[in-house]
């Protein structure tokens, strides 16, 4: 894995902040129901490019947010995702998240991503703690962050997902 500034490679994906010209890439999956149907979904280009903005907001408030996640080997705009505080479900800390074209799932795309993101959360950052969420039925997500080292903390019946949570290891150093 190379840090690049604010971007990242990993053997197969470039990790990077998102362009308006990311948007209508983006909005193909964040606005896909069937892609989406566990989390928030963007219902028009415009709510899709008012979210991108909102995050790359909080990177430069923060440091962090979530990358435009790019095929190396084709350069296509694949997923969206990385650390984040949410500005819109604010209050829960640091999370991680992960968003990706459906025809891209079941590749380890997303696990990638999560590997590179704690990389940057503990020795970079430096952060204490990293938390997650995942809807009850979602088994893949589950499985991405309990191979990730997340633990489950508790049910969040309000949004009708389950809190994870991930210490920094004491050496600080994954992967």
């Amino acid at each position: 894995m190379k840090n690049l500034g604010s971007q990242i490679e990993t053997p197969r994906l470039l990790l990077r902040p998102s362009r308006l010209s990311d948007i209508p890439a983006l909005f193909e999956f964040l606005g896909d129901k069937e892609a989406m149907c566990y989390t928030h979904v963007d219902e028009t280009i415009a709510a899709c490019r008012r979210r991108i903005a909102a995050y790359e907001w909080r990177r430069r408030r923060d440091g962090y947010a979530p990358w435009t996640v790019v095929r190396r080997d084709d350069a296509k705009i694949i997923g969206w995702g990385g650390l984040y505080d949410d500005p819109f479900e604010p209050g829960w800390g640091c999370e991680i998240g992960y968003f990706f074209r459906r025809d891209t799932w079941g590749r380890g795309y997303a696990s990638e991503l999560v590997a590179a993101a704690l990389h940057r959360a503990d020795n970079g950052l430096q952060l204490r703690e990293v938390r997650a969420f995942a809807h009850l039925e979602n088994a893949g997500s589950r499985k991405i962050l309990e191979a990730a080292g997340f633990g489950i903390v508790r049910f969040v019946p309000e949004m009708n997902r389950l809190l994870f949570s991930r210490s920094r290891p004491e050496n600080g150093t994954t992967l």
